[in-house]
């Protein structure tokens, strides 16, 4: 990072109008669609097209952002020693706090027993409004983990995009070839640093649309499925929340606190994005903010470029929280008794079955049928009893795997000595630094 000069340094950024802030605009959007939604609900469906075409413009870049910035930040680290340093950091943090947030949830369902007393035989269950889900997850785990990962072609991979998994492989590799390339790829760097600052800008342009994305989506959630949902199984839903809110206050908050900072100002300075990934109830949506935010808050470049993208696979805080919880559920409510083997089996499938889930909606919901199949003493067909409310609690799965990435982010950039504290200071303070001389403005204030 260069530094910045004595004229800039001190100054904060200027803040446009309060209506033209993002994190304002979506909110209004996000009460716009509950509304239209609550009240006109065949009007909220009809907007579903809003919601997935934004979606849709974002996947859209996705591949090209996660190629660009690993590819740029490995190569900036020029020797393979730090790579293979950050990649081990990072790795034992997902690990960690992934199972941790498994442990939870498995605790808070065996505390509250959300679904004790519902009585529900298996046999009266409609097993086949999951048929499609089982489906894929049967795909999944078929196709292997090992032959997922690896594209038919170099180009495929990002051409795509539809396979994280695989992008990921592509640019660890091709940023590791650069790296032993050694001066002669300057000239590829050169070229790669300035797609990545065009592929940003197209990024700031598309974010101008995320108000209109989140009304659609959100019109379309709640005239679909209706808040009345929520009633039937509000104790479910409720314990999911408080859980995740529980991890991320406590455990996430403790990691903070040790790191050197408060895990509500983070929140804060996220507010924007976090906004965008409730209305959209995809942490997708708003990665490419989340990479160019944490730069900018003083993390070191080629660290998040390395973090942030595989964290989207592999550090799915939420999503952990909601398999073991979900899991528990289906148990108590069929009356299943788990025993403590079977429980820690079904904490070891999970653990396996998590890592590579996309944070796209539904991905939680396969990811659990992925898991149950493999556990056969919770019935498969036991999902039936929360499709209903999955889409309301896949906002929750999605803002917490965001939350746990960005702390994730920070927590290895400290730990690689690799964190402006001045610039994260301030940032955290609610009064963000200039980039520095030779960055993009940023994409959200």
């Amino acid at each position: 990072m260069m530094p910045t000069t004595a004229a800039t340094s001190d100054l904060p950024v200027s803040r446009p109008p309060l209506y033209r802030q993002l994190y304002v605009q979506v909110l209004v959007a996000i009460a716009l669609g509950v509304t239209i939604g609550h009240f006109f609900p065949g009007t909220g469906v009809a907007l579903q097209p809003l919601g997935d075409a934004f979606i849709k413009l974002v996947k859209m870049i996705i591949a090209p952002v996660i190629f660009l910035t690993i590819v740029t930040g490995i190569a900036g680290m020029k020797e393979l020693g730090a790579i293979g340093r950050v990649a081990a950091k990072a790795f034992a943090y997902f690990l960690t706090f992934s199972t941790l947030a498994l442990i939870v949830g498995l605790i808070v369902a065996n505390l509250l027993h959300p679904g004790t007393g519902m009585n529900i035989d298996p046999a009266t269950l409609d097993a086949g409004k999951i048929a499609q889900y089982q489906q894929q997850a049967h795909d999944r785990t078929l196709t292997g983990f090992l032959l997922d990962i690896i594209p038919d072609t170099l180009i495929s991979a990002v051409a795509d995009g539809h396979n994280i998994l695989q992008v990921l492989f592509v640019a660890i590799l091709f940023g590791v070839a650069v790296t032993m390339v050694g001066p002669r790829a300057d000239p590829l760097m050169a070229v790669l640093e300035a797609a990545s600052h065009a592929i940003f800008k197209l990024v700031s342009l598309l974010m101008k649309a995320a108000p209109l994305g989140a009304f659609g989506a959100m019109a379309f959630t709640i005239g679909k499925y209706g808040i009345g949902t929520l009633v039937s199984l509000a104790e479910l839903v409720a314990t999911f929340y408080f859980t995740s809110l529980l991890f991320v206050l406590l455990v996430l908050g403790a990691v903070a606190r040790l790191v050197g900072f408060n895990i509500l100002h983070l929140i804060r300075y996220l507010k924007a994005e976090l906004l965008l990934v409730l209305g959209t109830s995809s942490s997708e949506a708003a990665l490419p903010s989340l990479i160019e935010k944490m730069e900018r808050a003083g993390c070191r470049k080629s660290v998040v470029g390395l973090v942030v993208p595989t964290g989207y696979s592999f550090n799915l805080d939420g999503t952990n929280i909601y398999m073991t919880l979900a899991a528990l559920f289906i148990a108590q409510a069929t009356n299943v008794h788990l025993s403590l083997e079977e429980q820690l089996l079904l904490l070891l499938v999970a653990m396996l079955s998590s890592k590579g889930a996309a944070g796209v909606t539904g991905a939680g919901f396969i990811t659990l049928a992925a898991t149950l199949s493999i556990v056969p003493s919770v019935p498969v067909a036991g999902m039936t009893l929360i499709l209903g409310v999955d889409r309301f609690m896949s906002e929750c799965r999605s803002l917490t795997n965001f939350v746990g990435n960005a702390v994730a982010t920070v927590v290895v950039s400290a730990w690689e000595k690799g964190l402006d504290r001045e610039r994260f200071a301030a940032a955290m303070a609610g009064h963000p630094l200039p980039p520095p001389p030779d960055g993009e403005e940023p994409v959200l204030t």
